[in-house]
């Protein structure tokens, strides 16, 4: 299923280098977002919460509201090295995710770093 959704999502998002797809890949522990030229195949930025510094031991519930804490920080980080290359407008690509919960944080993240989708 979500892999049907996201070649629906894909055939109307295509990024360029003025204007590049924000994808989205969220596993169970982080989350990844990166900014990507589709017409030459690159990746112009990336960002994850991989090395950030998060305390996520304490109950279920703690532990969700900080993966969006951190998605929301990922977001801004990325809107900020976006920034750096010049890059103001992109595409929003969800990734065949609901737009909620942490890929809600990210897109959140970004538009008040800077990016405008």
């Amino acid at each position: 299923m979500k892999e049907r959704r996201h070649r629906r999502i894909r055939a109307k998002a295509c990024g360029t280098a003025e204007k590049p797809r924000l994808n989205v890949f969220r596993s169970n522990r982080y989350i990844y977002l990166q900014l990507v030229d589709d017409e030459k195949g690159k990746t112009l930025v990336w960002a994850s919460d991989i090395k950030q510094k998060t305390s996520r031991s304490a109950g279920a519930k703690k532990n969700k509201l900080a993966k969006i804490k951190s998605a929301f920080e990922v977001g801004k980080r990325l809107a900020q090295s976006a920034k750096k290359k010049k890059i103001k407008r992109i595409v929003f690509d969800r990734g065949g995710y609901a737009y909620h919960g942490r890929v809600k944080a990210a897109a959140e993240g970004s538009r008040e770093g800077g990016l405008i989708f």
